[in-house]
């Protein structure tokens, strides 16, 4: 018969071996849920994805210098000192923002034949490329109601879309898309993940990423469709109303110079909207059973490379005070420009 106290002892023993085991099987899950995670990219080492790879670096350049341009531009030129071109501005920054968050990485990885993102990387990359869908979104709507007070209540347009007003109406939509991207990230980030972490996609976006995902995350995914539902499909049918009573004031106008000015006016607007919201319903819209890796890369460069090279050249070339303000900027020092900007701006000593 074994003595109590050693009995004890044992289970003392048995007790502790236990809480550090189960210590240390906490502390090996948290270290592997904080692994860094492989970007399989979409570029190989053969000839053709380098000439491909070259191609999408000078669009990642030219979007960067016509993005950069349209917001030294509005921001130089006192002409363009109004709502509608402060929101074409954020759209430009946005944009700006978008392709420097996922391009000069893939790069970085091709170039150095790394495939490698640290855990907090891939959420950096996922929370601001989420952030800036939304709050592009949201703006979009926001531009839409500018051409709208423009077009059929211009005598209260100072009123109604005023630079206070124009502000507060971007400064919702930064907060508000930051607020759902950071809620989205949070979650996504906590769940366990299976396997080599292959990420297959040039950078950490929601579909790559959730497919990497352990167990069953079904209710998950139904909210994720539903808060996609708010941000994709109910901007759509905001800018879409908008549109219906711009169509029915320009009808009504007797003066055929007025319906080509506001033609001119929305179409780029309505080019930018089409292009934006085609690829993101593209992405986001189907179901999971029905998406491929390669479908999501196709998607993914159309409006994150694509879009934000395409938005400022829309503007830039369709509308004339822009281009007016690009010949004026060219005939003159911009750097001088940029000084006295500065200058105003600077508290006086």
């Amino acid at each position: 018969m074994l003595d109590p106290s050693i009995s004890n002892h044992t289970l003392y023993l048995h007790s502790l071996l236990s809480q550090g085991l189960r210590k240390g099987t906490r502390w090996q899950r948290n270290q592997t849920s904080l692994a860094d995670f492989i970007l399989e990219g979409v570029f190989d080492d053969s000839l053709t994805h380098l000439f491909l790879f070259s191609l999408t670096m000078v669009v990642f350049l030219i979007a960067v210098s016509g993005n950069t341009l349209n917001i030294l531009l509005i921001c130089i030129d006192p002409q363009l000192h109004a709502p509608m071109y402060f929101l074409l501005s954020q759209l430009s920054l946005m944009d700006l923002i978008h392709v420097s968050a996922t391009i000069p990485k893939m790069a970085t990885n091709y170039l150095s034949g790394k495939k490698s993102i640290s855990f907090v990387g891939c959420a950096t990359q996922h929370f601001l490329y989420l952030s800036l869908g939304g709050a592009e979104c949201f703006l979009l709507v926001v531009m839409s109601y500018d051409r709208y007070v423009a077009i059929c209540h211009l005598l209260r347009y100072a009123v109604l879309m005023s630079k206070r007003v124009g502000l507060m109406m971007v400064v919702t939509s930064w907060l508000g898309a930051s607020v759902n991207s950071l809620i989205h990230t949070a979650i996504l980030m906590h769940f366990p993940f299976c396997g080599p972490r292959k990420v297959y996609h040039f950078y950490c976006e929601f579909p790559a990423v959730v497919k990497l995902v352990c167990g069953d995350i079904t209710v998950y995914e139904t909210t994720v469709y539903i808060s996609s539902i708010l941000l994709l499909l109910l901007p759509i049918l905001l800018i879409s109303t908008s549109y219906v009573f711009i169509l029915r004031s320009v009808i009504q106008m007797r003066s055929s110079g007025s319906k080509r000015n506001a033609f001119a006016t929305c179409s780029s607007h309505l080019m930018v909207v089409s292009l934006w919201f085609g690829a993101c319903i593209f992405s986001y819209m189907r179901p999971r059973s029905q998406r491929t890796p390669l479908q999501d890369k196709v998607g993914s460069v159309f409006y994150s490379i694509v879009t934000p090279t395409l938005n400022p050249l829309i503007y830039t070339l369709r509308n004339k005070d822009v281009a007016k303000a690009l010949r004026r900027v060219l005939r003159r020092d911009v750097i001088t420009q940029c000084i006295q900007r500065l200058q105003l701006w600077l508290p006086r000593v």
